[in-house]
């Protein structure tokens, strides 16, 4: 057994000031359709499966364990659709023209104990440092706040400095440490 160190990050709802950040001009951004199951599960697997993150939650490290994951939280009833969002890459196809939609970025939200609850926010590493996790936290955030919630909060591993620092120039405070267990063989605990 393994013990990961997450740091539980807190922010405040009722004054939020997050802007509206831009989208590069090669992606779109779309609000939750029960549809996109799949592509949200494809952009959580490309996300997590090399990460630390897929020790601590082993489903993030298989296509069907992301898709299972993601059918449980849209199944639940504190799900928050408003709060659930998708980034898709626009690439042309250099031999057809026609444009291929990948998913590249993902975010959840529920409702829990009056408190907005990511659930898992991921951007595949070759889409990263481009804003597009400030864009889906900013969207999670107004979609938590259009709910009524006035605080929202997640886990993040310790060891995930680049999540931790992107939560912080947010302006996420660290509340508490908590410790998850996970049986891994060879873990990085």
């Amino acid at each position: 057994m393994t013990y990961f160190k997450r740091y539980r990050m807190e922010f405040d709802l009722r004054n939020l000031r997050l802007g509206d950040p831009v989208l590069p001009a090669d992606y779109e951004l779309l609000p939750f359709a029960s549809d996109q199951l799949r592509e949200h599960a494809i952009a959580k697997y490309n996300s997590f499966r090399f990460e630390l993150d897929a020790d601590v939650f082993p489903c993030l490290a298989r296509r069907d364990g992301c898709l299972k994951l993601m059918r449980d939280i849209t199944n639940r009833s504190d799900f928050v659709p408003g709060a659930t969002w998708l980034i898709r890459h626009l690439e042309q196809d250099p031999t057809t023209g026609s444009i291929c939609k990948l998913p590249v970025g993902t975010i959840q939200g529920l409702a829990c104990d009056g408190w907005g609850s990511i659930q898992n926010l991921g951007v595949s590493p070759e889409h990263r440092s481009r804003g597009l996790g400030t864009i889906l936290l900013a969207k999670a955030a107004a979609g938590f706040a259009a709910a009524g919630l006035e605080r929202m909060h997640l886990e993040v591993t310790t060891e995930n400095t680049g999540a931790v620092r992107l939560y912080e120039r947010m302006g996420f405070r660290k509340s508490r440490i908590v410790y998850k267990a996970a049986e891994v063989a060879g873990a990085r605990g």
